[in-house]
């Protein structure tokens, strides 16, 4: 399946929307536009929200706007442009707590909340691959937000950036995991109890616990905890924990 990336389009022109004037109406010959390039990213996060990332093309962005499909190209090149829009606009949007006279442990805590929200706002954020970031107004705040978590720590220019893409990844694989889970019960498949009642008999049947006793004491143990073969909850609250551990190993052991 196509993964969605960022920074798939062609680069001047999505700079030129990034980096726009807001209210901008495309310059064009003929009538004169009654739409804003605002609107059109409105919609298509909205339909993104509601859908997924999948249903959104310019077709259906064009039937939610009201405008007829062809003429959705004068304010937007294509769903790759259209796709950075969407997703610097949701980071610009981001509620971003100060970090002034707080530990950078707190801080960086903190950062990884405020990601996990978005994720929970706009689960379709998690599923885009941005390697290549959309490099417009709102991933810049986001971004420079973000480095100053580990303001005052001993971490150099290139230690920083690695440390804050190290929660940013943890944050995003555990929201991905959490969405997942949730769309798979609201699609009407089997919630965790239904499938364990299902496959317990034939799991009973076919496992042998003497050949595998790690596996069957710790499995039994996490699943009676949980209730559950995966809670996501505790995986982020446990990991994030480790992750602020790991960083701290490295940036407490220098000086400052």
């Amino acid at each position: 399946m196509p993964i969605d990336r960022s920074s798939a389009g062609d680069p001047a022109r999505t700079l030129e929307l990034l980096w726009r004037d807001p209210g901008h109406r495309p310059a064009a010959r003929g009538p004169k536009q009654g739409k804003t390039v605002d609107e059109v990213v409105e919609a298509a996060i909205e339909l993104a929200d509601k859908t997924g990332i999948e249903a959104v093309t310019m077709r259906r962005v064009a039937e939610v706007v009201g405008v007829a499909p062809m003429s959705l190209y004068t304010y937007v090149p294509g769903k790759a442009e259209l796709l950075d829009l969407m997703l610097d606009l949701v980071y610009q949007r981001m509620p971003r707590a100060a970090h002034a006279g707080k530990p950078w442990r707190e801080r960086v805590r903190t950062v990884a909340e405020e990601n996990r929200a978005l994720y929970e706002r706009h689960p379709w954020v998690a599923n885009v691959s941005t390697i290549r970031p959309p490099l417009g107004p709102g991933l810049m705040a986001k971004y420079d937000h973000e480095l100053q978590a580990f303001d005052g720590t001993p971490l150099d220019e290139v230690e920083t950036d690695a440390a804050l893409t190290y929660v940013l990844s943890f944050v995003n694989a555990t929201s991905r995991a959490a969405a997942e889970q949730k769309s798979s019960q609201l699609d009407g498949l089997l919630n965790d109890e239904e499938w364990w009642a299902a496959n317990e008999p034939l799991l009973t049947r076919v496992f042998d616990a003497d050949a595998h006793p790690t596996a069957a004491r710790i499995g039994s143990a996490a699943g009676a905890a949980h209730q559950s073969s995966y809670n996501a909850e505790h995986a982020y609250a446990f990991g994030l924990d480790r992750v602020i551990d790991g960083l701290g190993a490295l940036i407490d052991g220098r000086p400052h």
